[in-house]
């Protein structure tokens, strides 16, 4: 099943004991999954070297509905209140505002990780101020958003596509169950103040879609000879394998302790609106099969990149597109409208390699960096290292991308997208790792500010890997786990955002 090693780290491994006989004798306790933190951990500020870039962090923890911003010393400058839990991304604006994702209650279709509904503004002292609804049993808002240069926001959704629907255009019925496919696409949102927004643009991966299974379908063709398109079946493509009965018995007990975390949305209670229970849902089905988990822009070049973890690959689209040039594949700067424009991780995904030339491993908080020249473009991505093959570890990579002016993005014929290997990494392979969530942040100094979400830690590293400031998080853990749709550990946070002391937004609050 895709991505069964970093979805099932994503639960704490602890149940209820039964009663036991009175000389029966105790058991051990289980150990916690790999990349979790233990409960005795040492929480603040551990390391707090001289040479550290200081300025202030932003926190907003899974598991509070405060949001903080805390100094080098681990002390709290501010915090306010918000309504509704976090639902991924969270900003600090340069006019002092936060633009966040919010939780909704329990939507009626989507459930899980990374569900929000909400895109909120809120002032210094966490008022309201304008708010965008996207939560409903046919779209809904999750993980990440992106404020653009015209003060409209780049919203994440998932779309409800039925299993009736995707067999239809070529899934293959053993790769889909009665919940059908949630397919991404995103919103670009002109805000309408105080509630609500106009869409005045919108790219939908339902529109980019090609499968090789049947030629009376849509989309059919070679996967191969079309980069462009994501393969229907591409989640589930290369994971089917046959399970030893130990095996089998392993998977499902993981899955429900998964679901009774939370992290997988609990299929058995009423979802909001829904006339009957839920049908039954195959566990080894994931109708979530792209999970994008980040969105960033790029003004110079009017591109976007996207992460899909599920696939463990970035997308770049061209943003120049209108709308019905968005859904096609000419069109736009670059002429191939809404087609991925340049794509990186696992070239498998659209059969340019093998297994073993897999890259990104259920990576998060792509962005964008400038490069040492003009014209050149650099990513940035943490690289979860979840079912990474060798072991299972975490690094954070710059990417130099074969990106040319005049032609786009590169590559040999026959050949996967470059590079080969990353221009900067940084790893512990022993000691840092975080299955899901995280992050990391170029600092102006060069100096890169690093989330190990899972245990709610966020610490500052130079270029050569040496960690100058440590901080292990001791905020979070007061909301109640029903109301997220995943249920990380008390202190973690989906990322952390480095602000500096002269930042515009801070002018006169501190």
């Amino acid at each position: 099943m895709p991505l069964l090693s970093a979805l099932l780290l994503c639960l704490l491994l602890a149940q209820d004991p039964a009663p036991k006989p009175a000389d029966a004798q105790p058991e051990a306790p289980k150990a916690l999954p790999k990349g979790f933190p233990k409960p005795d951990e040492v929480r603040g500020v551990r390391v707090r070297e001289s040479s550290a870039l200081e300025g202030y962090v932003l926190l907003a923890p899974l598991n509070s509905k405060t949001i903080s911003l805390i100094d080098f010393d681990g002390a709290i400058k501010h915090s306010g209140k918000t309504e509704e839990p976090p639902g991924g991304g969270t900003y600090f604006l340069p006019n002092g505002h936060i633009l966040r994702c919010g939780q909704q209650d329990p939507n009626p279709r989507f459930h899980g990780g990374g569900i929000g509904g909400h895109v909120q503004e809120l002032d210094w002292d966490g008022t309201l101020l304008w708010e965008y609804e996207l939560d409903n049993d046919q779209l809904t808002q999750h993980h990440d958003i992106k404020l653009l240069p015209n003060g409209n926001v780049l919203v994440i959704a998932w779309e409800y596509h039925s299993k009736e629907e995707v067999l239809a255009h070529g899934r293959l019925r053993e790769y889909c169950d009665d919940e059908g496919l949630w397919c991404d696409l995103v919103q670009e949102v002109k805000p309408v103040r105080p509630r609500g927004g106009e869409v005045v643009w919108q790219w939908r991966t339902w529109d980019h879609l090609v499968q090789d299974q049947d030629a009376q379908k849509p989309g059919y063709g070679k996967i191969a000879e079309h980069p462009e398109r994501i393969d229907l079946n591409g989640d589930r493509r290369y994971s089917m394998k046959q399970e030893t009965e130990e095996e089998r018995q392993e998977r499902e007990q993981l899955e429900r302790e998964m679901k009774r975390l939370g992290y997988a949305g609990d299929d058995d209670k009423p979802k909001k609106g829904a006339a009957k229970p839920a049908a039954p849902k195959n566990d080894s089905i994931d109708s979530d099969w792209l999970h994008t988990n980040a969105v960033d822009y790029l003004p110079s070049e009017d591109l976007i990149v996207l992460s899909t973890p599920h696939m463990s690959e970035l997308w770049v689209i061209d943003h120049s597109t209108t709308t019905s040039e968005a859904a096609s594949e000419s069109g736009g700067r670059w002429k191939h409208g809404g087609g991925l424009l340049y794509r990186y991780g696992n070239a498998r995904k659209y059969g340019m390699g093998e297994a073993s030339d897999r890259k990104l491993f259920y990576q998060h908080n792509a962005q964008w960096l400038p490069g040492a020249a003009a014209g050149e473009l650099h990513l940035l991505v943490y690289n979860n290292g979840a079912g990474r093959p060798e072991n299972e570890y975490s690094s954070v990579e710059e990417l130099a991308l074969p990106f040319d002016r005049e032609k786009g993005f590169v590559r040999e014929a026959g050949r996967a997208f470059g590079p080969e290997k990353a221009l900067w990494s940084y790893s512990q392979p022993e000691k840092f790792f975080s299955p899901f969530i995280s992050g990391a942040q170029r600092l102006p100094n060069g100096d890169t500010l690093v989330c190990e979400g899972v245990k709610g830690r966020a610490f500052e590293i130079d270029s050569g890997g040496k960690i100058l400031w440590d901080y292990w998080s001791p905020l979070g853990g007061d909301i109640e786990p029903t109301k997220t749709g995943g249920h990380a550990p008390a202190n973690a946070l989906f990322r952390a955002t480095w602000v500096p002391k002269d930042f515009a937004g801070l002018k006169g609050k501190l």
